[in-house]
């Protein structure tokens, strides 16, 4: 069953969002390694890229090889694999600490529907790799604490999947995950650091052997730019994205349907003595507090570097929902109650409220996805109505499948119907330029940077050309494509010179209205007179 439900969430519209910054650049790495035949130094637009390591970009590559670069469903196949590595070993990772096989899925089923899982686990950039693999890593890392017998293979396991980790991103995951799940582990179950100690530490040396490799290699064979690179993101960690403190404190907001739940479950004198685990769920509200604690110490903060948070925040919030579905139906005291009304009723309106907000967002589009509207709905009115049931009979486990059902719906049914919500009648893809390429027979360049959007979706790399002097340096051909920033006639203003300048086409790589200023880009044709 959780098989399913992931399967339906993730695969549902797969190739239907738009590709975004991370993810272009992870695809065009992929793809420059496989066209380059080149898999340690990495590349973006056949410059050096070291700023993530490439375990992820290989699996990427891997997939597109086989799929082939051009179908986005392809190209997100192997995060779809990865998140399920990630909900599969947090299932049983549950199980290991103790919960019982009920508690288990259907705290997974909290983890698997939290928005941010859910769009990370569709998104092909480096995060949910690093994470997923850590999670493996403290799975053997809770048996290793907790068990005297096969010590030595849990340490190596351990330590594997800390340098897959690492692999993926570094040493974030590390920082993240690992170390506040140490420090929980050693609060609650007070395990013999003495005893422990020398493995401990021979996980953590098998762990930086894997993750430094390729760092090392990178390294020895190109040592001026893996200088500049890492010392230019060493640099961001203090000087780019500044946010407060207190910027990650609304971090339970990324879990979606369960915003409510979540914080709920984090006020551990109410819940302390509601649940069947304490010991548990004590450990469970320290990891989730120390993981976010240990993001808010470093300067540069994104909303998407909370991506971690969620998996001991699921745990957490899961005793919540364990707590629900065995105490709803006895003598649960009347404010409890009308809580819980108030946390999950918010879905009953959502649900009934569904063919309005859709047909208000599509309008006329309405008409294109009439038996997929006709049919959410009906689906989405049952569901709500079986909510209704559920709290008229005091039954929460029929509230909560429900609920789960209704986040399934939205999803299936919303992502088909979004490319309806794109409102930019100027959209323009770069790939376009192709075609001028082909029948004018020439080559194209670019003299300011290019996004990573317009790239990817070109096919290939776009030649940069390079200033002496602060003179361009120009390409040696009679005609030539040249990409420069949309509306700014300045840049080509002094090569009318020396060469009959025509605008032919305008690249326009936004979805919306949004207009962002570098998705958009001027494509010339320049002939020397």
């Amino acid at each position: 069953m959780l098989f399913i439900v992931a399967g339906i969430l993730l695969f549902s519209g797969l190739d239907k969002i738009e590709v975004n910054i991370m993810e272009a650049r992870n695809f065009i790495s992929a793809r420059e390694m496989v066209v380059n035949k080149e898999f340690l130094l990495t590349t973006l637009n056949n410059e050096p890229r070291y700023q993530k390591p490439p375990l992820p970009t290989w699996m990427t590559a891997l997939s597109g090889s086989i799929f082939k670069f051009d179908s986005l469903y392809g190209m997100r196949l192997p995060v779809v694999a990865i998140t399920f590595l990630l909900l599969f070993a947090f299932f049983y990772f549950t199980k290991l600490i103790g919960l019982n096989p009920d508690h288990s899925f259907n705290t997974s089923l909290v983890l698997i529907t939290s928005f941010f899982i859910f769009f990370a686990g569709r998104d092909n950039n480096w995060d949910m790799y690093t994470h997923s693999f850590m999670m493996i890593s403290i799975f053997f890392m809770w048996k290793f604490l907790s068990e005297d017998l096969h010590e030595v293979r849990n340490c190596v396991l351990s330590g594997l999947f800390l340098g897959l980790s690492f692999l993926c991103k570094g040493p974030v995951s590390l920082y993240v995950l690992m170390l506040p799940f140490i420090l929980s582990y050693a609060i609650v179950y007070h395990f013999s650091f003495r005893k422990k100690i020398l493995l401990l530490l021979g996980i953590f040396a098998v762990g930086l052997a894997i993750g430094s490799s390729w760092y090392i290699y990178v390294f020895l064979k190109d040592p001026v730019n893996f200088r500049i690179i890492t010392g230019k993101e060493t640099s961001n960690w203090t000087s780019y994205e500044l946010k407060p403190f207190y910027y990650y404190w609304n971090f339970f907001i990324q879990t979606g349907l369960w915003t409510i739940p979540s914080v709920t479950s984090l006020i551990y004198p109410y819940l302390r003595k509601r649940v069947d685990n304490p010991k548990e769920y004590r450990f469970a509200v320290l990891w989730t507090l120390f993981s976010v604690l240990s993001l808010s110490i470093v300067p540069e903060k994104k909303a998407r570097y909370l991506l971690p948070v969620l998996i001991p925040l699921a745990l957490t919030t899961g005793f919540y929902i364990e707590y629900l579905i065995k105490e709803f139906n006895k003598n649960m005291g009347r404010k409890e109650t009308i809580w819980t009304v108030f946390n999950f009723g918010i879905l009953i309106l959502v649900g009934f409220a569904y063919p309005a907000i859709v047909i208000y967002l599509l309008k006329d589009g309405i008409k294109d996805f009439l038996i997929l509207f006709i049919s959410s709905t009906l689906i989405m009115y049952l569901l709500s109505w079986l909510m209704i049931r559920g709290f008229l009979q005091r039954n929460f486990r029929k509230v909560f499948y429900s609920s789960v059902g209704i986040f399934m719906i939205i999803v299936i049914s919303i992502i088909p119907m979004r490319s309806h919500l794109y409102t930019n009648p100027g959209f323009a893809p770069a790939r376009e330029v192709q075609s001028f390429e082909k029948r004018y027979n020439i080559k194209s360049y670019a003299i300011q940077e290019i996004a990573p959007e317009i790239i990817w979706n070109l096919g290939k790399p776009v030649i940069m050309l390079k200033k002496k002097d602060d003179n361009l340096i120009l390409p040696y051909e009679n005609r030539f494509g040249l990409v420069a920033a949309a509306g700014d006639s300045s840049v080509i203003r002094d090569l009318r010179i020396n060469f009959k300048i025509e605008k032919k086409y305008l690249i326009d790589m936004n979805y919306d209205l949004k207009n962002k200023d570098r998705l958009k880009k001027d494509y010339y044709i320049l002939t020397k007179y």
